[in-house]
């Protein structure tokens, strides 16, 4: 169980949000995980990405992907 976003996290995130266009400007990524992970457009236009609490980091990036894919469509 993850208790807090690190720069660990942050960076496998930014590898995600690097790939499809996403500029690091646009994202708000909170340091306290939650469960569910989220992915949101934010009401200032901005992308919020709560990581995902509990499971591992690696199983839920897939998951993040395709969650900002559908919000970018």
């Amino acid at each position: 169980m993850l208790e807090a976003v690190t720069l660990r996290e942050i960076e496998r995130v930014f590898e995600i949000t690097d790939r499809l266009g996403i500029h690091r400007e646009q994202l708000v990524i909170p340091l306290a995980p939650r469960h569910p992970g989220r992915v949101r457009r934010t009401p200032n236009g901005r992308i919020e990405i709560v990581v995902e609490k509990e499971g591992e980091l690696e199983a839920w990036l897939p998951e993040l992907e395709a969650e900002l894919r559908r919000l970018l469509a």
